[in-house]
Parts: structure tokens; C-alpha cells; sequence
């Protein structure tokens, strides 16, 4: 089983990895057929025509959301009732069962028995798993005891153990108790970016999880700075004890969208970020 991407929670066996080779120069070519953004930059039109154009359409979009906005509190609201017509929303939208109210260790549980609490404990569990309490011994044996069935979590106990040594602890700059050194800020989190069900059983569920990753040392002497990675992570979940517990999990690469022209941030910008960006503590 592996936990993300670079160096960590990725394919454990890269962990040593090279130093990040930087100082690359990217060179944009002319758009070129075939480039799926190459054809999006033409030149402005100062045509008052089109202009009138862009304010009506504008106008009429501030006025469509303002229309879809009223509420009123009559039987047409979202407790369901006389919305026969009403389109449902899209798997992952943020729309739908409410998140759950419990947490155990700070991880949120209870999740509904049904696909869309399948699809908020995957991607909850992938929010958990590719933290940086993975990093730490007692953090982890605590998640994978909470995320994983019983018989899961004894098997990978050991071999989760192993794959997080000292040594490789060392190499990701941490200490032997998964402590960033004083002054760096140690980055490892999973965002996730939707959820589909691929299979669904009052017992079980298979749930695919897309998700942009993050991991590396926020410091101005890091050799290993903070990166991005694209991956899908399927869980197949297991309805165990009133929740959704992991039998198996695997990952693999992408999709991955066309990288586009930001300018890397600094390791000063991403320390500050990181504290001040919490991270969300419930996903979808």
C-alpha cells in the first residue's frame, strides 16, 4: 500500500531520491494545433457592440443567481418537497447528506450507509492518510486502528512501521519521532478534488478518490522543498461497527491537468501559508 506521492506518503521505495535539482527555465512556444489551451488568448475587440453584449449577459447572470438565491422558506426549499423538476446535483457537489457530527481523534466518523457517506469517508480517509500524522508512530498506529477493519490494520501495522523507519524519517529531514528540525515547517496533505463510487453494497463499497498532493520541508536550507503531486486513490470500504472501514487501498498516477505559468512560491510563502491555511476538517 502506498500513502501519496513524494517521498512519504508516495511509493515508499523512492525515498531516496535525489536532492530537488531546480533552476529550470520554461520557454513558451508559439500555439502550437493540437495544444489543448493553445488556441485561448485573442486579441480584445473594442467593437461597442460586443460590449453591449458582454454588460446584457452579465446583467442577466447577476439576476438568474439572484432569482436562484431566493429561498422564501415555502415548500419549494430544500427540504425536497414540490422539487420534482428540480436537477439533481452532481455526485460531488457540495450538496446532499450533511457532514457528519462525530469525530473520533479528531477524525471524523458516523458516516451515512449509504454512496454518498462512502464517498465522505473516502475522502476523508485520504485526508487523514496523507497527513503528516502518518509521520509519527503513535499518530498512525491511532489512524490506521480508526480507518482500517480490525484485521487491516493489525496486517499493516508492521510493514507501515518498516516503511516509516528513522532512516527514512532522515532522509524526509525529520527526527526519529517525525519532527521537523526548529524553524522548518514539515508539509504533507491531500486535498481531495472529487469522488465517484465504482461499486456500492449495503456491506460494501468501492469509492475512487482524486486528489492533488503535498509534501516536502518548508525551510530555507531544505533540500526536499515543498511539491505537487496528481494521483487517484480507490478505497474498498467495508460497512463494519455503524461506519465505513478500509479493507484494501491502492493508488496510481493522475490525471494530472497541463501545469500552468505560477510562479513558485517561496519556502518563506509556503510556511506562512501552511499555518495559515489549516486545511479543511471535513472533505466533500
Amino acid at each position: 500500500m502506498s500513502h501519496g506521492d513524494e517521498h512519504g506518503y508516495g511509493d515508499l521505495t523512492r525515498a531516496d531520491d535525489g536532492p530537488y535539482q531546480g533552476g529550470q527555465t520554461r520557454t513558451r512556444l508559439p500555439d502550437q494545433p493540437g495544444d489543448p489551451y493553445g488556441g485561448a488568448r485573442r486579441g480584445s475587440r473594442s467593437s461597442s457592440r460586443s460590449l453591449i453584449t458582454v454588460v446584457a449577459v452579465v446583467v442577466l447572470l447577476i439576476s438568474a443567481i439572484a432569482f436562484a438565491n431566493r429561498s422564501g422558506g415555502g415548500p419549494s426549499s430544500a427540504d425536497g418537497n414540490g422539487g420534482g423538476d428540480k436537477p439533481k446535483a452532481a455526485a460531488t457537489a457540495a450538496s446532499g447528506t450533511r457532514p457528519v457530527k462525530t469525530r473520533t481523534d479528531g477524525i471524523p466518523s458516523g458516516f451515512a450507509h449509504d454512496e454518498q457517506g462512502a464517498q465522505s469517508a473516502a475522502a476523508n480517509y485520504a485526508v487523514t492518510l496523507g497527513s503528516t500524522g502518518m509521520f509519527k508512530k503513535d499518530s498512525r498506529h491511532t489512524i490506521l486502528d480508526l480507518l482500517y477493519t480490525s484485521e487491516a490494520a493489525a496486517r499493516l501495522q508492521g510493514p507501515m512501521d518498516q516503511a516509516y523507519s528513522a532512516d527514512f524519517l532522515k532522509k524526509m529531514g525529520l527526527d526519529a519521532n517525525g519532527n521537523p528540525p526548529a524553524g522548518s515547517t514539515f508539509v504533507s496533505r491531500v486535498v481531495p478534488i472529487g469522488t465517484t463510487v465504482q461499486q456500492y453494497s449495503d456491506s460494501g463499497a468501492k469509492v475512487a478518490v482524486w486528489y492533488v498532493g503535498l509534501i516536502g520541508m518548508s525551510a530555507q536550507t531544505s533540500t526536499d522543498p515543498v511539491t505537487s503531486s496528481w494521483k487517484t486513490w480507490t478505497f474498498d470500504l467495508q460497512w463494519s461497527g455503524e461506519d465505513w472501514k478500509i479493507v484494501s487501498d491502492a493508488q496510481k498516477d493522475g490525471p494530472a491537468p497541463v501545469p500552468g505559468d505560477d510562479r513558485a512560491a517561496t519556502s518563506d510563502e509556503i510556511r506562512k501559508a501552511t499555518e495559515e491555511y489549516g486545511g479543511f476538517t471535513y472533505a466533500r
